[in-house]
C-alpha cells in the first residue's frame, strides 16, 4: 500500500507539472486509452459558440494527459476512489487531474464525490481560487450527462462551489439542446437563488428556454429578464432580443413584439430579415413587405456573398395574407424570383434561430522567423514592425 501511495504521488507530480506547463505540446504523440478519442467527438452546439463552451480547448488539455498517463502503473482513477473511501485528504492538483482523466460515466460519479469531498474541506477558501465548475460542466457536456450536471448545481452540499456564470451556461445550453426546456430554466432558478450574476449568454439561453416553453409563464419570465437587464443598462445580444420576438408572436402579441424587434440596433442578418417581413405581414403592410423582400434580391453584392434568404414559412405566410388582394399578383411574382435567385430556404424560423453562433475568429500568431524583409523597400524590418 506504501509503495502504491508512492507511486501515486509520482504520477500526480509529473502528470501536474505537465498540464500546467505543457498542456498542449504533446496532444498527438503516443497511443491513448482505448474508447478515448470516441469520447472526445465534439458535441453539437445550439446557441452557444467555441468562444464560450470552449471544449476543444479542453478536449485538446484531455488528449495531452492520457498521452502522459500512457503506460503509468495503476489506474490514477481507481486509486483516487480508494483514497476517497479512506477519507483522505484531496489537493487541489488531484482533483484538477482526475477532472482531465474522466472518460465515462462511472468516472463521473467519482469526479462528483471528490468535488464534494474537496469543497466540504475547502470552502471557505474557494473564492479567487482555481474555477472547477466549468471543468466538471465541460466534461458533462462532452459526455451527454445533462441530468448530472443539472442536479450537481442544484446540490445543496455544493452551493457555493459553482460560482462562476459559465458553469451554469454550459448546463443550460446542454439541457437546451436535449429538449429539456423545464430542466433548462430550473437551472436558471438556481443561478438567480445562488446569487449567480447573468451574463448575456445568461438572458440569450434564458430568452430561448422561455421561447421554446411557449407559455404564459415562460413569457411573463422572459420579459421581466429583457427590462431587468434593460434597468440595469447591461448589454442584450441580438439573438436574444429575436427570440423574445419570436415568443411574442406565439403569444400572438404583435404590439410587443414591434416593440422589441425596434431595439435590435442592427437588423441586417438573415434572422432579422425574416423577423422583419413577418411583423410587416402581420401588421397588414404587405407591400413593405415586398420592398423588403425586393431589396433583398437587387443587393449587388459579390456571387461569392451569400445573399439574404428566407424561410418558406415566412414566404408561405406572405402568399397566405395576399390571397384574393389586388397585391395577390405582386407578391406571387417578387416569390417566384426570389425562388429563383435560390433566396427561399427550407429551415424553418426555429432552425435560423437556434443554430451555434461561429464565434470570433482568431487570427493565427505570426511566425517570427518567417520573413524579416519589407516587400516594399527590399529593406530589413525593425523590431517594432516585424510585418506590414
Amino acid at each position: 500500500m506504501v509503495q502504491s501511495e508512492v507511486n501515486m504521488a509520482l504520477v500526480l507530480t509529473k502528470f501536474c507539472r505537465s498540464l500546467l506547463h505543457e498542456p498542449v505540446k504533446r496532444v498527438f504523440c503516443g497511443v491513448f486509452h482505448p474508447g478515448f478519442i470516441e469520447s472526445c467527438v465534439g458535441a453539437k452546439r445550439h446557441l452557444l459558440s467555441e468562444d464560450v463552451i470552449k471544449l476543444q480547448d479542453f478536449q485538446r488539455r484531455k488528449l495531452a494527459v492520457a498521452h502522459l498517463a500512457t503506460g503509468t502503473e495503476g489506474n490514477f482513477i481507481e486509486l483516487f476512489h480508494q483514497k476517497l473511501q479512506r477519507k483522505e485528504l484531496i489537493l487541489r492538483d488531484e482533483l484538477k487531474l482526475l477532472l482531465h482523466l474522466c472518460q465515462s460515466a462511472d468516472d463521473m460519479m467519482i469526479a462528483r464525490d471528490a468535488i464534494q469531498r474537496y469543497h466540504m474541506e475547502n470552502c471557505n477558501l474557494l473564492y479567487g481560487d482555481f474555477k472547477f465548475g466549468p471543468l466538471f460542466m465541460r466534461l458533462c457536456y462532452e459526455l451527454g450527462l445533462e441530468d448530472m450536471a443539472a442536479n450537481t448545481l442544484a446540490d445543496d452540499n455544493l452551493k457555493g462551489f459553482f460560482i462562476d456564470t459559465t458553469s451554469f451556461n454550459i448546463a443550460i445550453d446542454m439541457l437546451f439542446i436535449k429538449g429539456l426546456y423545464e430542466e433548462a430554466l430550473e437551472v436558471v432558478k438556481t443561478m438567480r437563488n445562488q446569487s449567480v450574476p447573468f451574463n448575456k449568454e445568461t438572458v440569450m439561453l434564458a430568452t430561448a428556454t422561455c421561447y421554446k416553453l411557449d407559455s404564459a409563464e415562460s413569457y411573463r419570465i422572459s420579459s421581466i429578464l429583457i427590462e431587468e437587464e434593460q434597468t440595469r443598462g447591461n448589454f442584450i445580444s441580438r439573438l436574444c432580443y429575436c427570440f423574445a420576438v419570436a415568443l411574442a408572436l406565439r403569444r400572438n402579441d404583435l404590439k410587443k413584439a414591434q416593440s422589441v424587434f425596434g431595439q435590435i440596433m442592427s437588423t441586417e442578418s438573415i434572422i432579422c430579415q425574416n423577423l422583419k417581413v413577418i411583423l410587416l405581414v402581420m401588421s397588414g403592410d404587405v407591400e413593405d413587405a415586398i420592398s423588403v423582400l425586393s431589396s433583398a434580391m437587387s443587393t449587388k453584392t459579390p456571387d461569392f456573398v451569400k445573399k439574404t434568404e428566407f424561410s418558406q414559412e415566412v414566404v408561405d405566410l406572405l402568399l397566405l395574407r395576399s390571397d384574393g388582394k389586388p397585391t395577390q399578383g405582386k407578391v406571387e411574382q417578387t416569390v417566384a424570383l426570389l425562388n429563383q435567385n435560390g433566396q427561399v430556404t427550407q429551415q424553418t424560423l426555429d432552425d435560423l434561430l437556434c443554430r451555434t453562433p461561429t464565434g470570433r475568429r482568431k487570427q493565427a500568431p505570426m511566425k517570427m522567423g518567417e520573413r524579416r524583409i519589407s516587400r516594399r523597400t527590399g529593406q530589413p524590418l525593425q523590431t517594432f514592425l516585424i510585418s506590414e
